[in-house]
């Protein structure tokens, strides 16, 4: 069996955003998921490229990021592209979490982001997804 890693694709125009992201969820969000890669992008053109060309398994979107939001780019995305990966939000404020329904993501991670709970957080989307379950 070949075992591809899950490709996650983390957007925000700030690397640091970028990486905090990465560092929480980390390179095994669960033990039943197998590892994962980051594709890490900070223009919407990147993000576009890399969904629209099925390259990715799961988006994690910074909804703080400039100049065209992840709020915004996943309404975007999950109206035009058939297929859509699922999308993970992340946002400054839980009083953001109302966005999310708008934006039509499938979850929100909030910042400063609790490792634990952005692990969890992005392995429920990926067991919800129904992608194959890799050991390893």
């Amino acid at each position: 069996m070949n075992a591809q890693p899950t490709k996650i694709l983390v957007f925000s125009h700030r690397p640091e955003v970028r990486e905090a992201i990465i560092t929480a969820v980390g390179r095994r969000p669960a033990p039943d998921l197998g590892r994962v890669s980051y594709v890490e992008v900070g223009t919407v053109a990147d993000v576009l490229y890399e969904v629209d060309n099925g390259n990715v398994d799961l988006a994690i979107l910074d909804g703080e990021a400039q100049p065209t939001g992840g709020m915004g780019l996943s309404r975007q995305l999950k109206n035009e592209i058939t297929d859509c990966p699922p999308i993970v939000l992340a946002v400054r404020r839980k009083d953001d979490r109302w966005l999310a329904t708008w934006s039509q993501a499938d979850a929100v991670i909030v910042h400063p982001l609790d490792p634990l709970a952005a692990a969890e957080t992005v392995a429920e989307v990926l067991r919800s997804a129904a992608l194959p379950v890799v050991h390893g």
